[in-house]
Formats: C-alpha cells, sequence, structure tokens
C-alpha cells in the first residue's frame, strides 16, 4: 500500500466529523430556514412597496405580530407539553371587558393593568383545573371555554363599547421608548428571553419536554406532570392577559369582538417555530423568527391593500402546510428508502 493511500485514509475518516458538526447542524436546522424564509419575504416586500421600507411603517408592521408572539411564547410550552389552549383570543376578550368595566368606576392606569393580568391568570387557572386535575381533554375544555369566555363578555357588552381610558393607559400600546422602538417590542424582547431561559436553560424546561415526550416516564422520574402543566396553563393565561393590555391600549376601547381568530395566528406562529404540535420538540428562537415571518407577510399583504379574508386564508392554509410538511417529507423518505 502507497504512503499517498495511508495519508489519506485520516482525512477520509473525518468527514463525517465535519458534517455533523454543530455548525453544519445549524445550516441545516429549522430555525435557518425561518431566518432565510424571513430575508428572503423582507427583501420581496420592499420591492413590492415603495412605502415598505419607511422606518415608521416598519415600526408600526412590529404591531402586527408583539401581543400574539406574547401569548405564543406559554403557547409554545404548552404545547411542547402535549397539551394546547384555544381559548387565548376570548381570555383577551374577556380581560379586556373587565378593564373597561372598570374604568367605567374611575380604575386608574395601574388598576387597569393588575384586572387585566389577574383575569388572564384566573381564566388560565379555570382551565388548568378542568385539565390537569378533573384529566379532561385540553382541547375539548379550552374549545367550550373559548365560547364561555367570549359569551361573558357578549352578555356584558352587547353591541356597545367601552371607551374612555385614561390616557397614560396609551403608553402600553401607542408608546415609544426611542425613537422607532415602541414599548410593545420591549416587552416583546424581555418576555422572549424569560420564556427562552425558562424552556431552555432551567429544570422546569427540562420537565415540559420530558413530559412532552413521555409523561408517564416523566412521572415515574419524579416530576410532578399535573403540576407543570398547570403551571404552563397559568402562563399561557397570564400572557392572553398581557396581550389583552397591550391590545386595549393600542385600539383605545374595547368590544366583544376584540381579538377574534387571534388563536388560530398564535398557535399557526408556534407550530410555524418548530414546535411539534404533538408535544416534545421546539424552541423560543424557532417561535422568534416565525413571528417575524408572519409579521412581515401580513404588513407586506396589507401595504398590497389584501383583504383580511385573504389574509386569513393565508393564515389557515399555512398553518395546514406546515402541519403536513414533516409527514410528506417522512411518506417521501421512506418511499426512497422502499
Amino acid at each position: 500500500m502507497s504512503d499517498s493511500t495511508l495519508q489519506a485514509r485520516p482525512e477520509t475518516r473525518h468527514v463525517p466529523d465535519r458534517l455533523n458538526s454543530r455548525a453544519f447542524r445549524t445550516l441545516r436546522s429549522w430555525e435557518s430556514l425561518l431566518l432565510a424564509v424571513a430575508i428572503a419575504i423582507f427583501i420581496v416586500n420592499s420591492f413590492a412597496s415603495p412605502y415598505f421600507l419607511n422606518v415608521w411603517n416598519l415600526s408600526d408592521a412590529t404591531f402586527n405580530f408583539t401581543e400574539k408572539a406574547m401569548i405564543a411564547f406559554a403557547m409554545a410550552l404548552l404545547i411542547i407539553s402535549g397539551e394546547i389552549d384555544l381559548s387565548v383570543a376570548s381570555i383577551i376578550a374577556l380581560a379586556s371587558t373587565a378593564m373597561g368595566l372598570a374604568v367605567q368606576y374611575g380604575a386608574g392606569t395601574p388598576e387597569l393593568v393588575v384586572i387585566g393580568l389577574a383575569v388572564g391568570l384566573l381564566c388560565g387557572a379555570f382551565n388548568a383545573v378542568f385539565v390537569t386535575i378533573m384529566g379532561l381533554p385540553s382541547i375539548v375544555v379550552t374549545i367550550g371555554t373559548m365560547s364561555l369566555f367570549r359569551g361573558i363578555s357578549y352578555i356584558i357588552l352587547g353591541d356597545d363599547a367601552f371607551r374612555g381610558y385614561p390616557a397614560s393607559f396609551a403608553w402600553f400600546g401607542q408608546g415609544y421608548i426611542y425613537w422607532v422602538f415602541t414599548v410593545e417590542m420591549l416587552f416583546f424582547v424581555i418576555i422572549a428571553l424569560a420564556f427562552g431561559v425558562l424552556l431552555h436553560k432551567t429544570n422546569f424546561g427540562r420537565a415540559v419536554y420530558a413530559i412532552g415526550n413521555n409523561p408517564t416516564g416523566a412521572m415515574f422520574s419524579g416530576i410532578r406532570v399535573q403540576k407543570v402543566k398547570f403551571i404552563l396553563f397559568l402562563l399561557t393565561g397570564l400572557m392572553s392577559g398581557a396581550a389583552a393590555v397591550f391590545l386595549t391600549s393600542r385600539l383605545g376601547s374595547t368590544r366583544p369582538s376584540i381579538a377574534t381568530g387571534m388563536e388560530l395566528e398564535v398557535v399557526t406562529m408556534v407550530v410555524l417555530g418548530g414546535v411539534n404540535i404533538l408535544g416534545g420538540s421546539g424552541s423560543i428562537p424557532g417561535v422568534v423568527i416565525a413571528a417575524f415571518v408572519m409579521g412581515l407577510v401580513t404588513f407586506g399583504l396589507g401595504l398590497l391593500n389584501v383583504p383580511g379574508i385573504v389574509m386569513s386564508i393565508f393564515i389557515g392554509l399555512l398553518l395546514i402546510g406546515v402541519i403536513a410538511l414533516p409527514r410528506l417529507w417522512t411518506m417521501a423518505a421512506n418511499r426512497r428508502r422502499g
């Protein structure tokens, strides 16, 4: 055997190591694909509309996703654990109605914020009791509470609307920290970092993954499965209450139809971010990028005067496509092997 052959072998052995390196895996990740899609959408939008690259328009575009993303971060953890909450938009309606009712009795901005968060927390606890204590399926429970919470708002308001919020309350949904950087965007970043640390850097986050992969195994490992799920429903309700504060502040009024259909966009954002709808896997960075993707798409379509119903159709197709894509990929791979 020649010396050249002997010298070539070590390099050949190291090729798989290079292919399996962290950098290569990162390039192949779902988050990297989403980031490429976001950049592509940004470029297309910049050519499609002359108003897109205006910094103030881009600042306004963040309103298309910040409130939904706040809920999506908590929803991501809930779905990873194998559960779901479809009542989040109705929680927003009920929390907003409670804040509007409090305004009629002279409540100030601090009280309104506390009421909005408290109502969201109570609604989350209501869902959690039926799912974790009574053992009912979360999709059935939250479909029921989706109608219940919004129905209460319609009973209180009817066709009327609550207005007259304090001027200081507008800071949450209409304020700017500096130049084009909004208050909502600041809270979006803070909440994203908080949930990122919670899911990826703590024992609680590891417990969430374990429960989503094998709840029985997690229970025998000493994880208090029902307690963790109870906390996740509380977090989802709390984030829905926070979204109600920001959305109500931005609109300056409360109607029972507020946030109608937002639950579909939140779930789409989570699944688009790479969270397995069946639980067990997903990441907060993926949800962050998915939020920007959906925000850029809806803002770009809005600049082109695309009707809202068309956007709803697009979001529905996007949700179906993202859920179906892994299955189609697996089927194609199996067919190639067969």
